[in-house]
């Protein structure tokens, strides 16, 4: 096998990025202030090129001019990501420094949801907040098979479980839509060892979180008080 590697100072210097910010707790403008950036490749014996980039980056968030540290990998064997009708980004595998989900804590009245969504969901913070994003992908799927199971959706696959919630009143067609997308990416998680960044991991609690506040709790809230 050969691998061929080379390092560059600053090759993303100025680079502009909308991320979650450690200090603001949202998402906001930041510039790389200082980068070292490696690019490389790794060829196979049957001649088979694999390419490689790993960008090592100081950013300043552009509110407050806290500093962090971020490292984004990429490859060739990565696909692009659909994000919409006609719409894709490239497939990046993102670390942020401090940990921008650490600290993430449940929400309001978890004993309300059943007992496995509960025993899940808590795990799959525990994995965010400790920084595993396979684990946390994997746990994400997870989360949405057991809710499409406690709500006896009909498929023989999560695909159509998740459509079946539109069918039962559940979810609307635009959350189904996000579920699926989360289905994916709990499917890489699961089948390809697939990390995720922080970001994506943290826009997938959130909205997992939305659905579990609209199926279980507001739902018992509003059974009790407004008869």
């Amino acid at each position: 096998m050969a691998k061929e590697e080379k390092i560059e100072l600053n090759q993303t210097q100025g680079k502009k990025l909308f991320i979650p910010c450690h200090e603001c707790k949202r998402q906001t403008n930041h510039v790389v202030l200082v980068s070292a950036d490696l690019n490389g490749s790794d060829t196979g014996w049957d001649n088979y090129e694999i390419l490689w980039s790993s960008n090592n980056q100081i950013i300043q968030c552009q509110g407050c001019n806290s500093l962090s540290f971020r490292k984004a990998n990429q490859n060739s064997e990565d696909h692009p990501i659909q994000i919409g009708p006609n719409e894709w980004e490239d497939d990046i595998y993102e670390q942020l420094f401090p940990n921008r989900n650490e600290g993430r804590t449940p929400i309001k009245d978890i004993h309300l949801l059943p007992e496995d969504i509960e025993r899940i969901y808590t795990e799959t913070l525990k994995a965010i907040n400790g920084g595993q994003p396979v684990l946390s992908g994997i746990g994400i799927r997870a989360l949405i098979e057991t809710i499409s199971k406690e709500r006896n959706a009909i498929g023989d696959d999560l695909f159509k479980k998740i459509n079946n919630l539109v069918v039962q009143g559940v979810l609307t067609k635009d959350g189904a839509d996000i579920l699926h997308k989360l289905r994916v990416l709990g499917n890489k998680a699961a089948h390809e060892v697939k990390p995720h960044s922080a970001e994506q991991l943290n826009l997938a609690v959130d909205v997992i979180e939305h659905l579990l506040q609209g199926v279980y709790i507001l739902t018992y809230h509003a059974k009790r008080k407004l008869k």
